[in-house]
């Protein structure tokens, strides 16, 4: 920027700064906000070089009209419009057990549809954390038997379910 164009910005300032700010303070109710507006509006102004050339006092109603464009697009934001201001910090959020609650309500009843062989290799298997071997010698049953007990048990409870609408 030449030095004209610095002085001609300075002269801008002085002669509407302080009316502009007081404009947009009422619009807005914000000072900080306000002080934003006004340096944008000067700094399109230094963009704008028509208006550099013009007498500083004939260009306010620019400044104003500028000002209160800048203010409704503000407004119109999204980040305007999805922001609300609260005192206090909200509450961490915390899991729900519900949907946990309906799985086990549904892997339950599918377990009874099991026939009781099926359901106890499972059971022992998958909830008490046995393995095949322990299973076999607590039943007295071969390892293969309690292999394609849980093999078949498996395929059957897979069904059970999806006949309840679980698809995963």
């Amino acid at each position: 920027m030449s030095a004209d164009g610095a002085r001609r910005l300075e002269a801008l300032f002085d002669a509407h700064a302080g009316p502009l700010w007081r404009y947009v303070v009422h619009l807005t109710g914000d000072r900080g906000g306000a002080d934003d507006v006004v340096q944008e509006t000067l700094l399109r102004a230094w963009r704008t070089p028509r208006i550099l050339e013009q007498d500083p006092a004939s260009t306010r109603s620019w400044m104003f009209t500028v000002a209160r464009h800048l203010v409704i697009d503000d407004v119109r934001s999204a980040h305007h419009r999805r922001e609300i201001a609260v005192a206090d910090t909200p509450e961490v959020a915390t899991t729900d057990a519900t949907d946990a609650l309906f799985e086990a309500i549904l892997v339950e009843e599918a377990l009874v549809a099991l026939s009781p062989e099926h359901r106890v290799v499972i059971v022992r298997a998958y909830f008490g954390g046995a393995t095949i071997a322990e299973i076999a010698v607590e039943l007295g049953i071969p390892e293969g038997t309690v292999k394609s007990r849980l093999h078949y048990g498996l395929r059957a409870l897979r069904l059970a379910l999806q006949e309840k609408g679980v698809t995963r």
